[in-house]
């Protein structure tokens, strides 16, 4: 899910590497004054609902999709192999997060944020639609490109605008990213619960109808308050020529029609589609890092935070390849194996989906209390990513107890404790990273800089679903004992480095 981070700002000697302009910086002091909303700017409240009712409606879809595909005819599904329709959920996952990266560029080089997360909105709203209205595969297709395109523009800028509503020292900054993922937890909690309980009575069809209504409210509350927002959020930090235009129209034309070529070809199909998002992903990575690395406009300071990031990169990208398993081997795993029946009655599969954001809800703000109370004592970003995923490698570990049970063998509380150890995972690496990600961030590449992190969620989402095609119940204490291991062995490995990695963030821990 998405975003707070460790509770205090850049340290040092408080400059920000010079890149931060004065006037940008006046106009963000200006705007922070107001405390209308739990002691937050007020503008707050507009990003807190649009991106609550975003994520009602992504994670409200999400939680039927892999069944919707998986499932035979005769439940209302599309009856496609298991493994292929993992690999489908994990590629559409990765794409998302993948495409944040047009959607900060829109918004650094062309629009600003504030107009790219309005038609990103709309576009999201668009995708929803076409997969409760249009049939069989077809709906699919349309529905989930829509929904990615749409998604990756509003997360990137959603988070770079809740960034501008603080200057860099204001003491409420990290408090009001864990207000904001608050929100994104809220919707991720009410979303799957609706979308299921309509999916089960009425169809698919009606749960993703659901979902397009959400991002509809969403929309509406945010176009009455996009007035309000600081000047800094409609900003073009750094504008493309206009003689460049011309070219970047005929690559995204020449782009387009070279990935329609692929899949009209059968070259990208269903079953390898996960493994070409990875490949985009780690390509468009590497890019990103040498483009922003070798820019003229970076500071000696800010060109050694983005050599800092690098390793958190990597690290998050193997943690989300893990933790996005809910979505495809946890999401049949309790399909098959949980113990779904409440009072004599099978609650459906989407509200296994619903128990990680009661405890985001729940410990989001007891984390954010620790950090506060901790201070300057607290762990250092890098330490904090390292505990995350070792954390997050011991949750896969927990499967093992109930490896190689049979059907509806592993009780509800087991499902429980074991999500509760993944949020206790992700609330030490998402919010933190998404904080780190705007703190870190050059003047000249703010949202870009989200983006970036954001690719390594597309990643590892992506990995999610080519890894989930390794499991099945035969072999699956071999599989969670794995993977699990791999990631405790990632953080022990990040957690030796911090100490250089902390020395080259330069101030910012």
């Amino acid at each position: 899910m998405t975003d707070t981070g460790n509770s205090h700002g850049p340290e040092g000697d408080g400059h920000d590497g010079g890149s931060t302009p004065a006037g940008a910086a006046m106009a963000t002091v200006a705007t922070d004054a107001s405390h209308g909303f739990f002691g937050q700017p007020r503008s707050l409240a507009n990003i807190f609902g649009v991106e609550m009712w975003e994520r009602f409606s992504f994670y409200g879809m999400q939680g039927i999709l892999l069944i919707y595909l998986y499932y035979g005819a005769a439940k209302g599904g599309l009856g496609i192999d298991q493994a292929t329709a993992a690999g489908i959920v994990g590629a559409y996952g990765g794409a998302v997060y993948l495409s944040t990266i047009l959607g900060a560029w829109l918004a650094d080089r062309l629009f600003g944020s504030e107009r790219v997360l309005f038609w990103s909105a709309v576009v999201i709203m668009a995708g929803h639609i076409s997969l409760a209205l249009l049939p069989s595969f077809a709906g699919v297709i349309v529905g989930l490109l829509f929904v990615a395109v749409g998604s990756g523009g509003l997360k990137a800028n959603a988070t770079r605008i809740v960034g501008t509503l603080y200057d860099e020292h204001d003491s409420r900054r990290d408090a009001g990213f864990s207000l904001f993922y608050l929100g994104i937890n809220l919707g991720a909690f009410f979303g799957p619960l609706l979308t299921g309980l309509l999916q089960s009575t009425l169809g698919f069809h009606w749960g993703f109808a659901l979902a397009a209504v959400g991002m509809a409210i969403g929309l509406i509350q945010y176009s009455l308050g996009r007035k309000r927002l600081p000047d800094l959020a409609r900003e073009v930090p750094h504008p493309l020529p206009r003689k460049r235009l011309p070219l970047m129209i005929v690559i995204a034309v020449v782009g387009v029609i070279v990935i329609l070529a692929l899949v009209l070809t059968g070259i990208i199909n269903a079953i390898n589609l996960a493994l070409w998002v990875i490949g985009i992903t780690i390509v468009a990575a590497i890019a990103y890092f040498v483009v922003i690395l070798s820019s003229k406009l970076l500071s000696g300071d800010e060109r050694s935070r983005i050599v800092a990031f690098i390793p958190l990169f990597i690290t998050s990208a193997a943690f989300w390849s893990l933790y996005q398993q809910q979505f495809t081997v946890v999401t049949i795993y309790s399909d098959k194996r949980l113990d779904r029946m409440l009072f004599g009655w099978e609650f459906p599969v989407s509200w296994v989906q619903s128990i990680n954001p009661i405890f985001i809800i729940i410990l989001s703000g007891v984390f954010a209390a620790i950090w506060t109370r901790w201070g300057d004592r607290q762990p250092s970003t890098p330490l904090k990513f390292a505990a995350g995923t070792v954390v997050m490698g011991l949750a896969f570990f927990l499967f093992l107890f109930w490896a190689g049970g049979g059907a509806n063998s592993t009780p509800l509380l087991a499902m429980v404790g074991i999500l509760l150890v993944f949020t206790i995972a992700e609330l030490l690496i998402s919010p933190v990273g998404l904080s780190a990600s705007t703190k870190l961030a050059p003047h000249a590449f703010q949202a870009q800089m989200v983006a970036l992190y954001f690719l390594s969620v597309a990643l590892g989402t992506a990995m999610s679903g080519q890894l989930a095609k390794l499991y099945s119940p035969a072999t699956e204490g071999v599989y969670f004992g794995v993977i699990g291991a791999v990631a405790v062995v990632i953080g022990v490995v990040l957690a030796v480095m911090s100490p250089w990695v902390l020395r080259m963030m330069r101030g910012v821990r």
